[in-house]
């Protein structure tokens, strides 16, 4: 009961118009954000920071909330219409966002990612609100022989379900671990696999290779092998979700929420890691497989529902730590750490007691925000479909030219323009010979990670491996991992016997 009147008290403070203004503008900041390739959120909010010192600090927090959850709303849009990532976090709905759209169904690919991320948002932020204290406790227990074991999971689980075989699944994870390798030693603080350039002594950036394998990659092949494609392919035959696509749907939204909103609050990789879990479930579990990218489909419309879903849960997942514990478990969480230190505020959990009134209107603006988010995009849909109609070269153009203001803002660095066209061509050749692209950015995000909790795991337990097998949860998820990685084998060599015995 005490839960729900601060609640009440908090809708009644977000609803104050100066505060309900600033909602608005954080998502309208986030959506076009998110939507831009290279800048993400965490980079909007840390450039806000100084122009917001003067502003109330619950308006400048319900702004930057705002621009948390449009930037995942944001980064679908490019996704699905131009194979073209706003955010790392939106590289999976690619898959499959941008099959439908090539096919004519860019529609309802836009309102499944609209819909299932304002579900999801509005399911974690009501989970924020009864069980962040249990939510953190849990996550309390997690070590680091944990961690690694829940990073070897994702490293498996994206690795065998993308691309045609699992054997280039794994070579382009050994690409992206490589790549992440690149810099300087966590530990020693040694440069390694620099090729003595100073440029790569700070390692290379994740969104630069994510720009450069999506966007460059894509504007390229399409630019090579543009007469090889269907030239119908663009043709809408649809604009809205049919019965059947709001049937596929519910279940995935529903899914990737319960997927994304754990793995948020834990520092396990951010959106990237449930998003992958969330496709592979999809993928598991459809009654259409033919459809999904793999199997040389149409697109799959749960392959976009399932992680949006939990790409948008993760997002407010990763508020549990961060209000609770003073633990940010990505980027802009660390950013929106120090917007409150800004203001002389310290989350953990005496916050709710010292500043309880400004949390619960923080967390009463998200539902807001929600559905402001909703209302922005839904009737954007028609407006988006219609970047399909432009000619593809045109497009190609575009593509290349927001990528390169992109990834160029970033350091300001014209070594970075050209890796940048490097990385593109690889892409290029990724896609002629049938590479799945997305585990590269995998093992070039949780690569490090693991290496930094694998290390940690070991020192803890002195050089004895079997510590990841005598901890009771990272053994579960090494089975799981085993699970995962033998029954698709299984089935197939299954398969394989009942042909032979037709």
């Amino acid at each position: 009961m005490e839960i729900l009147l601060s609640l009440a008290s908090g809708f009644a403070s977000a609803f104050d118009p100066i505060n309900l203004v600033w909602g608005f503008i954080g998502c309208l900041l986030g959506t076009a954000i998110g939507v831009l390739p290279g800048i993400g959120p965490a980079l909007t909010v840390a450039l806000l920071l100084p122009i917001t010192a003067k502003v109330d600090p619950t308006g400048a927090l319900i702004m930057f909330g705002g621009i948390y959850y449009g930037a995942q709303f944001g980064g679908s849009t490019t996704s699905i219409l131009l194979n073209t990532p706003g955010e790392s976090s939106s590289m999976v709905t690619a898959l499959e966002g941008n099959l439908m759209a090539r096919n004519g169904r860019a529609g309802p690919a836009l309102a499944t990612a609209a819909i299932g991320s304002f579900v999801a948002g509005t399911i974690a932020t009501l989970l924020l609100t009864l069980f962040a204290p249990i939510v953190a406790t849990l996550a309390l227990k997690f070590g680091p022989a944990e961690y690694f074991a829940i990073l070897v999971l994702s490293f498996t689980t994206v690795s065998a379900v993308l691309g045609a075989s699992m054997l280039r699944g794994f070579a382009s994870l050994g690409i992206g671990l490589t790549i992440g390798l690149i810099g300087l030693d966590s530990t020693s603080g040694i440069a390694r696999y620099t090729m003595s350039v100073p440029e790569m002594v700070d390692g290379i950036e994740v969104v630069l290779v994510a720009v450069g394998l999506f966007a460059v990659g894509e504007a390229l092949y399409s630019l090579l092998y543009q007469k090889e494609e269907d030239a119908g392919r663009h043709r809408m035959t649809s604009l809205w979700m049919t019965r059947s696509d709001w049937k596929r749907s519910i279940p995935a939204w529903i899914r990737g929420t319960m997927i994304g909103f754990p793995f948020g609050s834990i520092p396990a990789g951010g959106a990237e890691i449930p998003t992958f879990l969330s496709y592979s479930a999809e993928r598991k579990l459809s009654k259409y497989p033919e459809e999904f990218a793999a199997s040389k489909g149409k697109g799959a419309i749960e392959g976009v529902a399932g992680p949006e879903a939990a790409n948008n849960a993760s997002a407010t997942g990763s508020l549990v730590p961060l209000l609770t514990l003073g633990i940010p478990t990505s980027a802009t969480a660390a950013i929106l750490l120090a917007a409150f230190q800004n203001y002389n505020l310290q989350p953990g959990p005496m916050l709710f007691q010292t500043s309880g009134d400004l949390v619960w209107t923080l967390i009463a603006s998200l539902y807001i925000g929600n559905l402001i988010l909703l209302v922005l995009n839904l009737p954007l849909v028609g407006l988006w479909v219609k970047l399909l109609q432009i000619p593809r070269p045109y497009l190609n153009a575009g593509i290349l030219v927001f990528a390169t203001i992109g990834v160029y803002g970033m350091r300001h660095s014209s070594f970075d323009l050209m890796l940048m066209l490097l990385i593109g061509w690889i892409g290029v050749l990724m896609r002629r010979f049938d590479f799945p692209i997305a585990p590269v950015i995998v093992g070039m995000l949780l690569g490090p990670m693991a290496e930094k909790q694998l290390r940690n795991a070991l020192s803890i337990s002195q050089g004895d491996w079997t510590i990841f097998i005598t901890q009771p949860i990272s053994a579960a998820v090494l089975v799981l991992t085993l699970f995962v990685l033998l029954v698709p084998y299984v089935l197939h060599s299954r398969g394989i016997r009942l042909q032979e015995d037709d």
